[in-house]
């Protein structure tokens, strides 16, 4: 069995762009390893550091530095120190500032300064994991858009397909015998969306979900009676809070987004 490999991952930024590369070479070799990120190196003494944890855990590093001094002095000692260390940014810059003639501007974390969209989808994604089920209705508050409906009705694919349109999404399960967050008849009616579902094609779905639980049928999950009911309620609730309803009884999670962006652009 192969002992377990180490690596270091230095970077003037968050280190994420190091950490694909070096992942994607390791995935050519069958060795287990630990990864530990050290990011936003800005000095000497933390080069110093770690490469002395390098040679006392006859470690490899990988690193992506665009101050020439900082590469160039991690460079230098681990060759002096006889530690494997692979420079990611240096040979690609160089190259690059043969080809425009030009110097690179030697500041760090520019790919994700320069894309905000990059950081407005990450929160969106982490806002509708958070904000998924009504866990916290705090989150109403802050959504861009609330999507309400009972069990089975696409609520969190359809939060999470909207938060990679950069979109902060809630999502709020309707149940007859649990009264809605308060903060749900407080926000702007237009922000919310419910999602209504025909009761036949709501009892096929829910059928298919006990089957892949390796439950029975049987169970009121399922049963149409109760799925009038929670419908019932439902549209009692929507009525009450005066928004918009969309049909996903027949639609495709991307479809009946795109519904969404318009009603929302509306």
């Amino acid at each position: 069995m192969n002992s377990k490999k180490h690596v270091f991952i230095l970077s003037d930024s968050v280190g994420e762009t190091a950490e694909l590369v070096i992942k994607a070479g390791l995935s050519q070799f069958t060795h287990h390893y630990d990864i530990q990120r050290v990011p936003y190196v800005e000095d000497i003494r933390t080069i110093d550091e770690v490469l002395f944890r390098a040679k006392d855990t006859e470690s490899i590093i990988g690193f992506t530095l665009v101050d020439p001094m900082l590469r160039d002095y991690l460079n230098q000692k681990a060759s002096e120190l006889n530690i494997e260390a692979i420079d990611i940014m240096g040979p690609m810059l160089q190259a690059m500032e043969r080809f425009f003639d030009k110097k690179p501007r030697q500041e760090p974390g520019l790919v994700h300064k320069l894309d905000e969209d990059y950081f407005k989808k990450v929160e969106a994604i982490e806002f509708a994991v958070k904000y998924d089920d009504g866990r916290d209705p705090r989150g109403i508050s802050r959504a861009d858009i609330i999507l309400i409906g009972v069990s089975r009705t696409s609520k969190t694919p359809l939060s999470q397909f909207l938060a990679h349109k950069r979109l902060k999404v809630a999502n709020i399960p309707i149940v007859p015998e649990v009264e809605p967050p308060e903060e749900l008849f407080m926000v702007d009616p237009k922000k919310c969306i419910g999602l209504r579902i025909e009761p036949i094609k709501l009892n096929d779905i829910r059928k298919e979900r006990l089957k892949a639980l390796g439950l029975g049928d049987q169970a009121t999950y399922a049963n149409i009676q109760r799925i009038h009911q929670e419908l019932d309620y439902f549209n009692k609730i929507v009525e009450r809070i005066g928004c918009r309803v969309v049909d996903v009884s027949n639609k495709a999670v991307e479809e009946t987004a795109n519904h969404i962006l318009r009603l929302i652009k509306e």
